[in-house]
């Protein structure tokens, strides 16, 4: 306690959780004098290797810690899954009799930090491939033997859904038992973990231990129970052989800075309404679009001050990566990250319901990728997007490419990654995924930030692999879908753009002039204008609007080859929208196509824009957009909310500026693809009214 700068670490750690419930309490940060940076250099220990990772046993040094564990909901710190898993109802009172039949410590016992996870690859020859991990601290936890996973399910053929057939048997594995096996038509296997990472804190190790799942798809959907090491049993669903999956699109799943958070009543409701679905009918697939966790608190660090409040641009973008900022960055990944990913209802869902998720900006930091070429190669900012991909790989894909590979020739551990060309500011290719979602869908979940720059976003090379394996699809597959981030049918923002980006914009000016109050008009890392990084992000932003016009014209293509229906899904603008191209002569959508619709669901945490930008939004769509016209292509988006979620008429029916997520299925008989846009009724009390969009199949 009497070590140097203790207190102030204290302040700062009471100052960054109040800063995460009343945000607008800290708009100014300031460096904290009583660290002493020198002493704490001296003290820290910083491999020359860019690949080696920070966090070190340092003796004395105390940094901010985690949430305390009694603050946060989710898998208990003593090993066991009280809550984790659990979609039907709220977790019985400690010391109950109910609370005792829940509880079932591992044995041999971990400590977890995070998990069980559950991360979906893809289908293969009848084979449902996914992964599980969980994440251990190592002191504390009992490895005398391997952490194991059990799981067991029957082949179904015929008869009850997947929620009618239940199993009340459990299994109990010894330690060290292998293979699998089957009883009265149950199949039981376990599977040994594969260390993928050790992550060193300042409390001792922390391993994060992945699981191969395999199931054989039967006629029907069935449900899958899991284990570890002989903990909790949790259950999730896979599809039959012959089932088109039921997935969820979300994006936005997380708060930014300033939003008033108990007025939403928090994270949760959203999930728990999905969680209500997952319970009434299976969810098979949670789709994240980005930003599935808000890193930008990253610059709230008490080591990132120093840089984050330096007003000359020059010594900024030339400023040294210190050993401080080294560990800082990777202890906030790690705690955040942790937190997060156990937290209240999005921690239940992905215990229960496999992710296949997508890289956006919030996985990283505010806007990476889309700053000017000197701030993306600076040295901090360069090696905040480097560990926060390394850290998004890690939790979100259960990769760490060290330990799997990333030559595309090599076969990977997940058969659906599409490893596309090198990030020009971190040390990552980038990982796209083309995924099973049935005999008749396919995704393509095109990593559009890892490649980013202000001119790009993705890479030739890229853009080669993926529309190589779309064409390589099947001739039964029908409906195509591409997720991307941000949405590509959406209106121009020209006017603003034009005036964000002038350097005569007399807001930057006093901005930069560091005048009371007026600091929040330039962002913190190249002193732009704010709000300038999210309209270069969009495709159409004027520097990516050539790209933008030549992948849909590379996608009308394709679906004429290969007979295709293509939609798009996107999030990232905090509102849900439904654009869509289409022949300029207007052929009927079902021969059509060129008919190519981009659902827009965000977020599903988050705060809505305000009204009078909801308002704008629908004002801008009045005007007609010609850059496609010479390629036979239209755009305009549709007017799907004609009506509000109490029944009055709408004066904008093109924007919903409410919370939403998307639930998504292939209709049977009519072979479309409905996109069911789940609105929530009244803010932040987690109940949703639906706005289904249904995409024809291909009929050219």
């Amino acid at each position: 306690m009497d070590e140097p700068g203790y207190h102030a670490r204290r302040r700062a750690d009471r100052e960054a959780r109040d800063a995460i419930i009343h945000p607008h309490r800290y708009e100014d940060v300031q460096p904290l004098a009583e660290v002493d940076d020198e002493e704490v250099s001296a003290r820290i220990e910083v491999p020359n290797s860019v690949h080696d990772q920070s966090g070190f046993n340092v003796l004395n040094y105390r940094p901010p810690p985690a949430v305390p564990d009694e603050n946060i909901p989710g898998a208990m710190q003593d090993g066991s899954f009280a809550q984790q898993g659990n979609y039907g109802g709220p977790t019985p009172a400690a010391g109950t009799e109910e609370a005792q039949k829940h509880h079932h410590r591992m044995e041999p016992h971990l400590q977890l930090q995070c998990g069980p996870m559950l991360r979906y690859d893809t289908c293969k020859d009848g084979i449902y491939h996914a992964f599980a991990m969980i994440v251990t601290a190592d002191t504390g936890s009992d490895y005398s033997a391997t952490p194991f996973m059990a799981y067991r399910y029957t082949p179904r053929s015929g008869g009850a859904s997947g929620l009618e057939q239940q199993f009340s048997q459990s299994v109990s594995l010894q330690d060290g038992q292998q293979g699998g096996s089957s009883s009265g038509g149950e199949v039981v296997e376990t599977v040994e973990a594969r260390k993928i990472f050790i992550y060193h804190s300042l409390s001792g190790g922390n391993s994060f231990w992945r699981f191969k799942i395999e199931v054989k798809q039967g006629e029907l959907e069935m449900p899958v129970h899991y284990r570890v090491n002989n903990g909790r049993e949790i259950t999730f669903y896979v599809p039959g052989r012959e089932q088109n999956f039921r997935f969820v699109g979300h994006s936005c799943n997380g708060f930014s800075a300033g939003v008033d958070t108990e007025a939403f009543n928090g994270p949760d409701p959203l999930w728990n309404d999905l969680l209500k679905k997952h319970s009434q009918q299976p969810i098979h697939v949670l789709v994240g679009g980005g930003d599935q966790i808000y890193c930008d608190s990253l610059a709230q660090e008490p080591e990132m001050l120093e840089w984050m409040n330096e007003k000359n641009e020059e010594r900024k973008q030339n400023a040294t990566l210190s050993p401080e900022i080294r560990f800082a960055v990777d202890r906030f990944f790690f705690n955040h990250y942790c937190k997060w990913f156990r937290t209240g209802a999005f921690g239940r869902a992905i215990s229960c319901i496999p992710m296949a998720n997508m890289l956006d900006d919030h996985d990283l930091i505010d806007g990476f990728g889309s700053y000017d070429d000197v701030t993306q190669a600076s040295p901090v900012f360069s090696h905040i997007g480097s560990r926060g991909i390394f850290f998004y790989q890690l939790f979100q894909l259960f990769i760490v490419d060290e330990f799997d590979g990333t030559l595309p020739h090599i076969p990977h551990s997940n058969l659906s990654i599409i490893t596309g060309g090198p990030g020009p500011w971190v040390p990552f290719d980038n990982h796209s995924f083309l995924i099973w979602l049935g005999p008749d869908i396919r995704m393509l979940l095109l990593d559009c930030r890892t490649e980013r720059k202000k001119t790009q976003c993705v890479s030739p090379v890229t853009y080669e692999r993926v529309f190589a394996a779309i064409r390589a699809l099947p001739s039964r597959v029908k409906h195509f879908i591409l997720l991307l981030g941000v949405p590509i049918a959406y209106p121009r923002m020209v006017f603003a753009e034009a005036i964000l980006s002038s350097k005569l914009n007399p807001m930057v000016l006093l901005g930069k002039s560091g005048l009371a109050g007026l600091a929040g008009m330039v962002n913190k890392f190249n002193h732009d204008a704010e709000l300038l990084d999210d309209l270069n992000d969009h495709w159409t932003a004027k520097t990516h609007k050539v790209e933008r016009n030549w992948l849909i014209n590379e996608l009308v293509k394709v679906a004429i080859s290969n007979r295709l229906r293509i939609s798009i899904l996107s999030g990232d603008v905090h509102l849900a929208a439904v654009g869509h191209f289409f022949d300029k002569h207007y052929v009927a959508p079902e021969k059509d196509p060129r008919y190519i619709v981009n659902i827009i669901s965000s977020a599903i945490v988050n705060t809505p824009p305000p009204a009078a930008l909801v308002g704008l939004q629908g004002q801008l769509n009045k005007k007609t957009h010609k850059t496609l016209h010479s390629d036979g292509i239209d755009e305009t988006m549709i007017a799907v909310f004609e009506h509000d979620t109490d029944g009055s008429k709408l004066k904008n029916p093109y924007f919903m500026g409410r919370r939403n997520y998307c639930l998504n299925t292939v209709l049977p008989g009519t072979n479309e693809l409905e996109y069911d846009i789940r609105v929530e009724i009244a803010q932040g009390i987690g109940e949703t009214k639906g706005y289904p969009v249904r995409i024809p199949a291909p009929g050219w």
